[in-house]
């Protein structure tokens, strides 16, 4: 017997296609309703919208995407316990700002290491710097001078009565300064 090729008819007894319907006809024929939703761009043109359905009233609303118009402080307010709790103390004089910086210890520790001949860190030298350049002007302010006064040495080393002498004076000196 002979081979014969399928064919894609599918003859008299093959499903058979719907015949062919208008697209608007095919909408009454399907029941189900395409349209769904608002027009592309309805956002945008409410004007339009307006214009083709009077009877529709849109209200303006706010887009939501934007966020509160509430002003929003931007600085924190101080807390009321800390304000108080904190006791303002008295201003300090000059003499006792100097006394405080002279006996700082990290101040001594430093002054210490140079002394000794060790090199300090970066930041250990910009913070003695500093300490020294704030206890000059205050010295300067207060009329201190940090070279000690000596009388001219004539090449003689001075005797224990010229130095008994020289403290003696320097003691009435400061008798005078502290009344």
């Amino acid at each position: 017997m002979a081979r014969s090729k399928k064919s894609r008819k599918g003859g008299e007894n093959g499903p058979k296609q719907a015949p062919r319907v208008k697209k608007s006809e095919r909408k009454a024929i399907g029941g189900k309703k395409t349209e769904s939703g608002r027009k592309s761009g309805s956002r945008h043109n409410e004007a339009l919208i307006e214009k083709q359905s009077p009877h529709i009233k849109t209200t303006k609303n706010n887009d939501p995407r934007h966020g509160s118009k509430k002003p929003v402080a931007l600085n924190i307010a101080p807390v009321a316990e800390k304000t108080e709790a904190k006791v303002k103390q008295p201003k300090l004089t000059d003499e006792q700002k100097l006394l405080k910086l002279e006996e700082d210890p990290r101040f001594n520790q430093l002054l210490d290491l140079l002394e000794e001949g060790k090199n300090l860190s970066a930041d250990d030298q910009k913070w003695l710097d500093g300490q020294l350049s704030k206890i000059e002007a205050l010295m300067e302010k207060l009329g201190i001078s940090d070279a000690e006064e000596l009388p001219p040495q004539t090449g003689k080393v001075a005797s224990d009565d010229d130095l008994y002498d020289r403290f003696e004076t320097g003691a009435d000196v400061l008798k005078d300064y502290q009344s």
